[in-house]
């Protein structure tokens, strides 16, 4: 089947109305890190309209990553970038997709994130998290950063929370559960990260549509 970009644009319009998907059109989102978190959090924006997508990743998809990431064996032994920049563009092939695939580190910042409105922190590493926040809070503090902390194992789904750390600073999870070899049998799982993922995409959107809240107000 055939399908045009005025068919997706008028199917999107029907669903958000089109003053809402103008804006999510427009729209310049950031996704550091596309493991369980960023893939989920990428394919819902991508899903969603939002016009500009940046996915940032050094890794390759591997087996380790099917449990809930959003890969498929046919995905092995590519980039991530590469491998996630297909499935996106096989939802929306009009969306304006850059990869950049390589490590980030605190010299980066600027160049890679600063044409970007809101910034997703999808990292697996805590050290790695960190240094995202702190950096983009100190170089970047006019952007929004969305960031991610705790949804390991299949705890209560209702743990997962979006909170408000600073006027542009969210996190997003139950900030205490990890997934750490002391804990067998509590590892990442794929309901409970793509329920932080949505909890962070869902942000996002409710941001570009000037519609905001957490469930800490």
């Amino acid at each position: 089947m055939e399908v045009s970009r005025e068919d997706i644009w008028q199917a999107l319009c029907e669903r958000h109305s089109e003053a809402n998907q103008q804006k999510l059109a427009g729209a310049r989102v950031a996704v550091a890190g596309l493991g369980g978190l960023g893939s989920n959090i990428a394919l819902a924006l991508a899903r969603a309209g939002v016009g500009h997508l940046l996915l940032v990743d050094f890794d390759r998809v591997d087996v380790s990553n099917l449990n809930r990431q959003q890969y498929f064996i046919r995905h092995l032994g590519q980039y991530k970038t590469d491998a996630l920049r297909e499935i996106l563009k096989e939802v929306n092939p009009w969306l304006d997709i850059r990869t950049v695939c390589r490590k980030v580190t605190e010299k980066d910042i600027r160049e890679l994130f600063g044409e970007y409105d809101y910034i997703c922190e999808a990292f697996d590493r805590a050290e790695q998290k960190a240094m995202l926040v702190n950096a983009v809070l100190e170089q970047l503090p006019g952007k929004t950063l969305i960031a991610a902390s705790g949804m390991a194992g299949y705890g209560k789904s209702n743990e997962i929370q979006t909170r408000k750390i600073t006027p542009h600073f969210y996190l997003c999870g139950d900030r205490v559960s990890e997934s750490t070899p002391e804990k067998p049998g509590e590892g990442l799982m794929a309901p409970r990260v793509a329920l932080c993922a949505a909890h962070q995409a869902n942000l996002v959107l409710e941001l570009i549509l000037g519609k905001e809240g957490t469930d800490n107000e």
